[in-house]
């Protein structure tokens, strides 16, 4: 397959001069692997966002905010990241209440404070 064959075959379904005549097919093939670049990484940013929102949306009508339920889960050494946590919020709504729960509970018992160690000099 020759230079010219592979750009046009990525050139496939363009529209225009873009498809069939070889200098602007190259310019628009090689913007077009710039988007597909950098769209890899935005979309695992904005499915992030997504999840958040599903977690935030589904902890408040528990009545925990987002960023107390992810403390007292991390607290808790509950071990699911943001992409589970996400779907069980859709999908297991009784299995998310009970993580929302179990964080309410932490929320509500006084944590304990830090000893503080006296260490007395002697002169």
């Amino acid at each position: 397959m020759t230079r010219k064959e592979k750009i046009f075959a990525l050139a496939k379904g363009f529209r225009g001069r873009a498809k069939n005549c070889f200098r602007v097919a190259n310019q628009r093939v090689e913007k077009a692997l710039q988007y597909q670049y950098r769209d890899r990484r935005t979309k695992k940013r904005e499915a992030r966002k997504d999840w958040i929102v599903r977690i935030n949306a589904a902890s408040r009508e528990h009545g925990v905010k987002y960023a107390e339920f992810m403390r007292g889960i991390g607290v808790d050494n509950v071990c699911l990241d943001r992409k589970i946590l996400a779907e069980l919020a859709v999908n297991e709504p009784k299995s998310f209440r009970a993580l929302c729960e179990r964080v309410k509970k932490m929320r509500a018992a006084p944590e304990p404070l830090p000893k503080i160690e006296l260490i007395e000099e002697e002169l």
